[in-house]
């Protein structure tokens, strides 16, 4: 099997949590992913919200969507994606999972004010909204990632 680097693994799973892992050989964790996906996306009715919000109709995508199986989702892709980001990185890389981990955290929030909140007077909705708390999520993780690493290579004298 072809050694894959850290963003061919990642932008693999955007692309569909589990291809990662079914092109690094991993067929029964890849086979997991994209069936947990799969029933999460039919489920939660996923496809139709995306597509109604891409054609601007952000008010029927909030009314498609069952949120009881979507919340699902965001731990799902982050944790493929970060599976895969692992199984690619080199062994020394340490905390390279906090990005990912507040990145799902960040985005559930957003998925929970995804049908009440407003940006700038902008609804964005449940596809949108969550997509752009990803950022805030990826940037607390490197921060807090950044903090520690630095507390362990210089502690804290009493």
């Amino acid at each position: 099997m072809k050694k894959f680097s850290k963003l061919e693994a990642v932008f693999w799973s955007i692309a569909l949590p589990g291809f990662s892992q079914l092109l690094m050989g991993k067929l029964w964790k890849g086979t997991l992913f994209v069936a947990l996906e799969f029933i999460i996306n039919v489920y939660s009715h996923f496809n139709s919200a995306i597509m109604l919000s891409f054609m601007g109709e952000i008010d029927k995508a909030v009314h498609v969507l069952n949120y009881q199986w979507l919340m699902f989702y965001p731990c799902l892709y982050m944790f493929a994606m970060w599976d895969a980001y692992r199984t690619a990185m080199p062994e020394n890389e340490e905390l390279s999972f906090l990005p990912f981990v507040f990145s799902a955290y960040f985005v559930t929030v957003g998925l929970m004010y995804s049908t009440k909140l407003k940006l700038f007077g902008i609804f964005f909705g449940p596809v949108f909204l969550p997509m752009l708390f990803v950022i805030p999520g990826v940037f607390t993780g490197l921060l807090i990632r950044w903090i520690i690493l630095k507390c362990r290579k210089h502690p804290v004298e009493s």
